[in-house]
């Protein structure tokens, strides 16, 4: 798909998109590679266009399962990658790095992973501090001339970075997470999209799985699973939060639709701007996600929601994880 509209797609496509990461990466156990392959190609029948995925997601395997999968359908659907944050094989760890030389290697590694000639939305992962943003979106914008990616994206920053990005090439769209769980967003970095014509789209916009009312008990997370070293998801602070999840639970009912298909709901009624990109590997879910593009919410179901779940006990990051973004904070209530 060549364009980039203000939307990130094709009319008729769906607004609801899927994001890869869970496939093989921070929850736990991954699936199998033919299990993956085989969500993947799932997503693309059932009517998924618009896939995410990055470079440090399960150490490039994530952009190799999305490539080998969805290569024959290349130009039927919306491709999204990232770069400047990947794991370092020598280290053993994450590294955040913006630098130009760095951005490029990682694309043209990525074209090969993906096997594309281009990719439609390319996101610089992380802000490197070490970096001035206009370097970082300099080289992108380089890209973008060369025609090896059609638009620029940012992840986690705030609206002084995205501004200042923006000063030096237009940004397409900015990725952060938002979900009635996480209004960080609508701080500053909302509405400084809107001033610049960039799109949102919002990851984890099922709150990491407690949007959906499915995890009544954190002592269920395994060994790997990323939630673990979230306040929000300690033994101290979850029952807290899922107590006032309880107001949303039984409106759902009311409303006849899942949990899960309430939240997506509310973020399509935040504008046509706002796209989601709920993870998981579930095919069942993914079939249930997607029918929450179908959805639209009265008003007064808006406004409800609009006043729920804005008081959470416990960060959504850890402090280290803290650390690495960029994004407005909002305070936590507890701990």
């Amino acid at each position: 798909m060549a364009s980039i509209s203000h939307v990130l797609n094709k009319p008729g496509d769906p607004t609801i998109g899927l994001g890869c990461m869970n496939l093989c990466h921070a929850y736990g156990t991954p699936l199998s590679e033919t299990q993956a392959l085989d969500a993947l190609r799932n997503a693309f029948d059932m009517g998924y266009r618009h896939f995410d995925t990055a470079t440090l997601y399960g150490a490039t395997l994530n952009e190799r399962l999305v490539g080998q999968a969805l290569a024959p359908y290349r130009s039927e659907i919306f491709l999204a990658s990232k770069c400047g944050m990947a794991r370092d094989p020598e280290l053993e760890r994450k590294v955040i790095d913006g630098r130009p030389e760095v951005l490029r290697r990682q694309c043209e590694q990525s074209l090969g992973r993906l096997k594309t000639d281009h990719i439609d939305l390319y996101y610089l992962h992380r802000l490197d501090f070490k970096v001035p943003i206009e370097e970082s979106v300099g080289e992108l914008g380089r890209l973008v001339e060369e025609g090896k990616i059609g638009g620029i994206g940012l992840s986690e920053v705030s609206a002084d970075t995205l501004r200042r990005a923006a000063a030096e090439h237009p940004i397409a769209a900015l990725q952060s997470e938002y979900s009635l769980w996480t209004r960080n967003p609508e701080v500053a970095t909302l509405a400084a999209c809107r001033e610049l014509g960039t799109a949102f789209v919002a990851f984890s916009p099922l709150g990491r799985g407690f949007l959906t009312g499915k995890l009544e008990d954190v002592s269920s997370l395994v060994e790997g699973d990323v939630r673990l070293g979230m306040p929000r998801f300690t033994e101290q602070n979850y029952p807290l939060n899922l107590a006032r999840l309880q107001e949303a639970l039984a409106l759902a009912e009311q409303v006849d639709c899942t949990p899960a298909q309430l939240a997506l709901a509310w973020l399509r009624a935040q504008g046509d701007d706002v796209l989601s990109i709920p993870g998981t590997r579930s095919v069942a879910h993914m079939r249930e996600n997607l029918a929450a593009s179908e959805i639209q919410l009265p008003a007064d179901v808006v406004a409800r929601l609009d006043d729920m779940l804005c008081e959470v006990d416990g960060d959504r990051y850890s402090e280290a994880q803290l650390k690495e973004i960029d994004t407005e904070p909002m305070p936590a209530v507890g701990g």
